[in-house]
């Protein structure tokens, strides 16, 4: 049977859609282009904004228009969600537990041709262990260390959908990564809804286990996907600047340069505490890429507040901002706050997108006639392309073989690309 998947959302959403994709291979079902005709289709959904449920409704009814008779298949953080108004073109509604049982609830689907629904009000303690050891079309690899969140912040439902931190056994992250470097993977990227919290439960801990994969033969880059600032204590800061195997390029969400937003929002820091942090880690690693999250027009967020936190921000100098506009999500401690206009944060997420792109044309002209080293990712109209440690995207004018390293000089720039130089 032919099955098309579509992905929505976080890196923890792309591994688990590779593991199906990899599980569906495995018993013999066909994976093709979502937007062809399809006996099956697959669509792990995010929940994370509006524009996102929105999406995700989008997506499933297409689905559906496109083959009247096809099985639709929805899983994730949108469905967990949505438990109580579930969309009537879904067959089968897996939320954020048994997406390992996937072909086991399809072949049941098809032998009863009765509606499944996979949900539970409770998430139990375990992982639901998912192992691959290749990633299509892509030159790194995700490794999916972590589940759950319990941070709280006044603005997320994820914690609501994902549930406790339950962290993935050392011995199988190490035995996984393993198998992707031996299958010429020799990035990884560590992934999770709460990565840095990893091995809370298991008596572990974030710093031991990059202590491990660090050793692992063959491996040239470890890339963190994302991580609190609360997080990067001593000794993980301490890996950092010892082994350079850890990318030189840090994703550390602030989500609001305001203390009186900060703690509104739930967050577990002030600025005065982010900005000494930022501080150190430049102090190991000179010219390391800080990038960001940032919410706009979170309850409380008035224009005072905004234009100082535009400075503050210019004063950190990230190398980028991802803007989020601020999207209500039912059931949270910020849905029952004094909202704020949709035009004032559209026109405030502007502005941001435009401090930006300044910020980040300030970094890449840091490196202009300094030689990189650049993971070759794609091939296209005779340019090759892909990223430094510190994830500066590179063109270069010469086809080199994707998942090679090639050293270049940084010649010029063509937003959003540094022009590379054999």
């Amino acid at each position: 049977m032919k099955v098309g998947i579509y992905t929505l959302g976080c890196k923890v959403n792309t591994y688990e859609s590779e593991y199906i994709t990899h599980t569906l291979k495995k018993n013999n079902y066909q994976i093709q282009d979502f937007n062809e005709l399809c006996d099956i289709y697959i669509i792990n959904t995010c929940t994370v904004t509006n524009t996102a449920d929105t999406k995700t409704r989008k997506i499933i009814r297409n689905a559906r228009k496109r083959n009247k008779d096809a099985l639709i298949i929805a899983v994730g953080c949108y469905i967990e969600a949505n438990k109580e108004n579930l969309l009537p073109e879904i067959d089968i509604a897996i939320g954020n537990k048994d997406k390992s049982k996937i072909v086991d609830l399809i072949e049941e689907y098809l032998e009863k041709k009765n509606k499944i629904t996979k949900l539970y009000n409770d998430f139990d303690e375990h992982f639901e262990d998912m192992f691959i050891t290749t990633f299509e079309n892509r030159t790194r690899a995700f490794v999916k260390i972590q589940d759950g969140c319990e941070n709280f912040c006044s603005y997320c439902i994820i914690p609501h959908v994902r549930g406790k931190c339950r962290s993935k056994k050392e011995n199988i992250i190490i035995d996984e990564i393993t198998s992707l470097v031996n299958s010429g993977y020799t990035e990884i990227v560590l992934t999770g809804i709460h990565t840095g919290n990893y091995g809370v439960d298991i008596n572990s801990s974030f710093a031991k286990i990059l202590r491990k994969i660090i050793k692992i033969k063959g491996l040239k880059r470890i890339r963190i996907s994302s991580i609190e600032i609360t997080e990067l204590n001593d000794e993980v800061l301490n890996l950092i600047k010892d082994h350079d195997i850890i990318v030189n390029h840090l994703h550390i969400p602030i989500q609001s340069s305001s203390n009186k937003v900060l703690k509104l929002m739930n967050r577990k820091y002030d600025l005065e505490y982010y900005k000494e942090k930022i501080k150190e880690i430049r102090s190991i690693k000179k010219d390391i890429s800080i990038t960001t999250d940032i919410i706009v027009g979170h309850p409380g967020e008035d224009n005072k507040t905004f234009n100082e936190s535009l400075n503050e921000i210019n004063d950190i100098a990230f190398s980028k901002i991802h803007v989020f506009p601020y999207s209500m999500r039912q059931n949270t401690e910020s849905a029952k706050m004094k909202q704020i206009p949709d035009d004032i944060k559209k026109q405030n997420a502007r502005t941001l997108l435009e401090l930006s792109k300044k910020l980040e044309l300030n970094y890449m002209n840091m490196f202009l006639n300094k030689e990189v080293e650049v993971l070759i990712e794609t091939n296209k109209d005779n340019f090759s392309y892909g990223h430094t440690s510190n994830y500066l995207q590179i063109k270069i004018n010469k086809l080199i073989p994707s998942g090679t390293y090639t050293k270049v000089t940084l010649t010029d720039i063509e937003y959003p690309y540094c022009i590379g130089t054999i």
